[in-house]
Formats: structure tokens, C-alpha cells, sequence
């Protein structure tokens, strides 16, 4: 039996969904302001994405996902008065997504006039029971399913008229999670999903694309903060840009423990011996802060980094297990300005929402080689750093904060007209799919 919980979403979603297909008009004004960007949402079985929220206290590896669910994704919000704060688990946004969809200005019921089709499939939720639950050795059948209703079942003709080039979907984790080999004896951890011939040619949006694979783009993870109008989204960005900054740098995460040479670990250890160094002439009452996010305890609770991120001119972005980390984003909407190791951590990841030419402007980048085996320390790169740069650079990650944000469902018009981390990733999508179709189409005629 389903959870009162998930009971109530799945109700609140089917009423959503039939009200989003009741307010679909096709007015000439409407047409005009949707010329190559209307979207067909496929349709799947429930099996393929709201049955799997049912689930959601069946992996005890994993975790209880249940209390996450709510607000379509959103999660609970980080206390009763609060309007633009929840306790967002970054592997519910695909759920999150698929309620903005519901609200996307251009869909269409009539497959024939789409210019894009979105598969509302929970790919990561649905994935936990390969990579934590009873299917663990069964891995390579993960997408499987998906591709025989989708290519087979439900109007074979959708798919075969680009054979998936015109599809896109949503995938919370990174890619490398999707990325087993099919041959992989014993296997390792992760499904095959985006290693599937079959799913070779739709585009996959995922927390960290390959470096390889065209089809994986990356798009940012979501933070806490989901505004539901612009007065909530200025108001935090004015008390953002009055927020003293008293630190100089501030690394949030955990590992660095590890006696083997790795950037966390130099940051730990050059963290520790700033704490006992005098900050007199620096500007600064403190050099560096260390937030400890061991074993998840940051994930759901904002205010333990939130506070020190909106006290920290930079904030310390080493890679993690993966290069890319979710408190980039969190950094940017507290004003924090990002500091990278890697170009791989955020640069040749997000060209849609931080464009690559802007990474001077807003973000400092310190070789981690030359941190971890040449004795570079981060505090004397830093304090180098010209005031009047510093606050042009904080200034600028002020302004990218919209971009990076998922604004919350259902918000107001006036927050709808600056386009937030949802609205940027899909014109992406729409442009990928675009010139792929053209291209295909190109060499048809030839």
C-alpha cells in the first residue's frame, strides 16, 4: 500500500496533468510564440515513475527518500513560516522537473507538431533498486523496459520518425552512474542505461555528463532555495549582497581524511593551520572555515552551510568522488564566490547555464596539481586577489543566481520572466535537438 503521502502526490499529479492538458490551447498568438519549442510529453505507465515513489522506504542502503517527495520534489520546507526553503534532495529532480513540465507554456497533445519529446521517467529513483535493491546483478537491464514501451508499445511511430534523436529526459545523478558496461564481469557499480544502443541517440540531462558521450548534458543540481515570486527572490538577493563577508575562504563537504596527497585532504590540513594564524590586515576576522558534511549530515539541512557560505568571500569546490558537487550551486546562491581545482568541476559541465567564458568573472581557478604536489597555498592566492575584484566578482555570481535556481512550481508571473535553471535547460535541449534533427535530415537529402 502506498504511503498517505505518496497517495496524496500521486493524486495531486494526475489532477495537475489533466489540468495542464486542459489549459493546452493552439491560438495563433500562441503558435507564433512556440515556433520550434513546442514539447509532446510521452506517456508512460505509472510503473515508470509516480509506483516508484511508493517505494520510497525500501532501500535501507540508499536511504529513506519519503520525507523528499513532497512539494512535487521540493521536500519539506526547512521550517513552517518559511516560503523559498526546503530540505531538497538533489536525487528528486526528476520529479521536480516533471511537475515544471506540467507548467511549460508550449506543450502539445498532437505528437505530429512536436518539435521535442520529454519522457517522464524517474531514471535515478527507478535505478535505485539495480544499484541498492534486489536487481543489483541485474543492471544491465536497466532502460529496457523503458525502450520497448516507448519504441514498441505506446505509438511505435513517435520514436521511429528520428529514432530517438528528438527525445530527452532527465537522469538525477551523474552519469557515470548509468555507465556500466554491458560486458562488465563481475560488474561494477552502476546500471547500463546510457551504455543501451538503444538510448545512444536521445539526450540525457544529467548532474555530470562524460567527457565523450554527445548525448549527456549536464545541468545544475538543485539547491534548498525555490522562490515563489520575485519579491522572495530580490528580497534574498539583497540580503545576499548586505551579508558581511568575515571569511576569508570556506570549504563545506566532507572526506579529506585520507593520509594519501589528494586536494581535500590540502585543504583540510591548510583549513586546520589557518585557524591558528592571525587574520590582523587581512580584512578578514577569520582565513577559513571548514564546514564538516561528513555522511550526508549537510544534505537536507541548509542552514549548517548556508550561514558560513553567506559569511565566506570564496568557497573551496574541490572534486569529490566525481569532479562536479552540488554546493557549487549552493555557493551561488549565497553570493559565495566558487573556487575550482578542476576544469571539470563545473566549466566543461555546465556551458548552458555558466557559460565558459565567463569563469573569470565569476570564480578563481588554483590548479589542484599545483596545490596537492607544489606547495601552492590557496590563502596567498587568494588574499592576493584585489578587493575592487573581489566584490565585481561577487556581483557577478548575484546575477547568475537565477540561472542556477529551480524557482518554485506554480510562482508568480513576475518570477517567471527571468529564466531559471529549469527554463535555460530546456532551450538547450531544444536547440541540441534542433540541429541534431537538421543534421540528420541533411544527410538524408544528399
Amino acid at each position: 500500500m502506498p504511503s498517505p503521502l505518496s497517495a496524496t502526490l500521486l493524486l495531486l499529479f494526475l489532477l495537475s496533468t489533466t489540468a495542464s492538458s486542459a489549459a493546452t490551447t493552439q491560438d495563433s498568438d500562441l503558435e507564433s510564440d512556440c515556433t520550434n519549442r513546442w514539447i509532446h510529453i510521452r506517456h508512460l505507465p505509472p510503473e515508470f515513475n509516480l509506483d516508484l515513489l511508493t517505494n520510497c522506504s525500501e532501500y535501507p542502503l540508499f536511504d529513506n527518500f519519503c520525507p523528499y517527495i513532497s512539494n512535487y520534489g521540493l521536500g519539506q520546507k526547512t521550517h513552517n513560516s518559511s516560503h523559498s526553503w526546503y530540505r531538497t534532495d538533489p536525487f528528486m529532480l526528476e520529479l521536480i522537473f516533471h511537475r515544471r513540465m506540467l507548467e511549460y507554456p508550449c506543450l502539445t497533445p498532437d505528437p505530429n507538431l512536436a518539435d521535442a519529446f520529454y519522457i517522464p521517467y524517474y531514471s535515478g529513483i527507478d535505478a535505485i533498486k539495480f544499484l541498492f535493491g534486489p536487481e543489483v546483478n541485474s543492471s544491465f537491464r536497466h532502460g529496457l523496459n523503458l525502450f520497448n514501451h516507448i519504441a514498441r508499445v505506446d505509438t511505435p511511430s513517435i520514436w521511429n520518425r528520428n529514432h530517438g534523436h528528438d527525445h530527452f529526459l532527465v537522469m538525477a545523478r551523474p552519469a557515470w552512474d548509468f555507465s556500466q558496461p554491458l560486458s562488465n564481469d563481475p560488474p561494477i557499480f552502476g546500471t547500463s542505461f546510457l551504455e543501451l544502443p538503444e538510448f545512444f541517440n536521445l539526450t540525457a540531462l544529467t548532474f555530470e555528463g562524460r567527457a565523450y558521450p554527445w548525448q549527456e548534458q549536464a545541468i545544475p543540481y538543485p539547491t534548498s532555495f525555490h522562490p515563489p515570486n520575485l519579491a522572495f527572490f530580490e528580497s534574498w538577493v539583497n540580503r545576499v549582497r548586505r551579508s558581511r563577508r568575515s571569511t576569508l575562504m570556506l570549504f563545506a563537504g566532507g572526506g579529506g581524511i585520507s593520509a594519501n596527497p589528494n586536494v581535500r585532504r590540502s585543504i583540510r590540513l591548510e583549513c586546520e593551520n589557518a585557524t591558528s594564524m592571525s587574520a590582523n590586515g587581512t580584512g578578514y576576522s577569520k582565513l577559513c572555515e571548514f564546514v564538516d558534511c561528513s555522511n550526508g549530515i549537510c544534505e537536507h539541512d541548509p542552514i549548517k552551510f548556508m550561514k558560513p557560505m553567506l559569511q565566506s568571500s570564496f568557497c573551496l569546490q574541490p572534486p569529490g568522488d566525481t569532479p562536479t558537487r552540488r554546493s557549487t550551486f549552493d555557493a551561488i546562491v549565497a553570493g559565495c564566490i566558487p573556487v575550482f581545482f578542476e576544469e571539470l568541476s563545473a566549466k566543461k559541465q555546465y556551458g548552458w547555464h555558466l557559460k565558459e567564458e565567463e569563469y573569470d568573472e565569476f570564480s578563481v581557478f588554483i590548479g589542484k596539481e599545483d596545490v596537492v604536489f607544489k606547495g601552492v597555498r590557496i590563502l596567498d592566492v587568494l588574499m592576493a586577489i584585489p578587493r575592487g575584484e573581489v566584490r565585481r566578482k561577487r556581483e557577478k555570481v548575484l546575477e547568475m543566481m537565477g540561472r542556477v535556481m529551480y524557482r518554485k512550481h506554480g510562482s508568480s508571473l513576475g518570477l517567471r520572466s527571468k529564466k531559471d535553471a529549469f527554463d535555460i535547460a530546456i532551450e538547450g535541449t531544444l536547440q541540441k535537438i534542433k540541429l541534431r534533427t537538421e543534421d540528420i535530415a541533411s544527410h538524408i537529402l544528399q
